[in-house]
């Protein structure tokens, strides 16, 4: 495993990491005891930064967090987000006391005194334009109830806004093969801030791992079958906004270049670690195979130029059109 610093929180934390929205729910059937088996799989190789949300299966990701914790002795950073819960989701319930609520109600799920991370789960536009609303993150912190807070967005416009804010440490943005965009201006913004990136969606939701085809099915509560068009939140979140029979075809030119021995859930993996920008990449995993898989991703050496052209060539032919402009 390789390590890379968190922005100016003073942890180093693994370059492959683990998303755990996919053991929550609406990703298909989850079992816990196997999802604990992948948790647990993750730690022994290496695996120190975890992700989570308070509406992964409603709590039931971060409660996992919590157990795991519990059962081992290592020291792990876990993350989790707040502001999803809010119905309807809009820039005014971000307040005092619905962020509150919503602390308390994490700190309870996860069994701690303090939260390592808080992000803001990808918050209306208007948010980031709201000062109060970090000046309640800030407030938090002071009162020991989270340790540091981060923002996790859709739009690169987001991102660039929340790093404005002197105590804003991560920004989690889709990043991956299929959505280039952030490495452009917010990647150096990132840097000059010493603003922690976590990488979410590496994999743009399973059609990075070259698994799917075109009569692939998904389970009913799959939002790979429900959110295509953005039904039920943002489109980008589905297959990173690139309509399903594309996203097949490109991966299909992404396998010739391949090499010997690697898959292409690792090649999408190792692409994004590429860009020194990048903290960490956070895939999910429900089998302690897939953990396997994409932590094996960390330790791959780098790519040639001609590789990395080569990539951008495709995203440029077949997938800028669909997603450079919209987020």
């Amino acid at each position: 495993m390789q390590y890379r610093p968190l922005g100016r929180t003073g942890w180093n934390v693994s370059t492959i990491s683990f998303g755990a929205w996919a053991i929550g729910g609406t990703w298909g059937t989850v079992q816990d005891d196997e999802s604990m088996a992948a948790l647990e799989r993750a730690v022994d190789l290496g695996v120190n930064f975890f992700d989570t949300a308070d509406v992964y299966g409603d709590g039931r990701s971060e409660r996992l967090m919590a157990q795991l914790k519990r059962s081992r002795k290592e020291e792990i950073v876990i993350a989790t987000k707040a502001g999803r819960r809010l119905d309807p989701h809009v820039a005014e319930g971000y307040n005092r006391q619905n962020l509150t609520a919503f602390v308390e109600r994490s700190l309870k799920n996860l069994q701690v005194e303090a939260i390592d991370l808080l992000q803001l789960h990808c918050p209306p536009t208007p948010v980031y334009y709201m000062p109060e609303t970090f000046g309640v993150l800030n407030d938090l912190v002071q009162a020991g109830k989270l340790r540091y807070y981060g923002v996790s967005v859709e739009k690169v416009e987001e991102a660039l806004k929340a790093i404005e804010y002197p105590n804003v440490q991560t920004v989690q943005i889709i990043f991956n093969i299929f959505r280039m965009r952030p490495a452009e201006l917010f990647f150096q913004e990132a840097i000059r801030r010493k603003v922690g990136i976590l990488a979410r969606v590496p994999l743009a939701s399973g059609m990075l791992t070259g698994k799917m085809r075109k009569d692939t099915a998904f389970e009913k509560d799959d939002h790979r079958l429900f959110n295509r068009q953005g039904e039920a939140f943002d489109r980008g979140e589905t297959f990173s906004g690139v309509d399903y029979e594309t996203g097949l075809a490109a991966v299909e030119e992404l396998k010739a270049l391949l090499p010997a021995g690697m898959s292409l859930t690792q090649f999408a993996l190792r692409w994004i670690l590429m860009f020194d920008a990048v903290t960490c990449a956070i895939p999910g995993a429900k089998r302690p195979s897939q953990a396997e898989e994409n932590i094996a991703a960390a330790d791959l050496p780098a790519f040639s130029a001609e590789t990395m052209q080569k990539v951008r060539a495709i995203y440029d032919a077949k997938i800028r059109p669909l997603v450079q402009h919209y987020w």
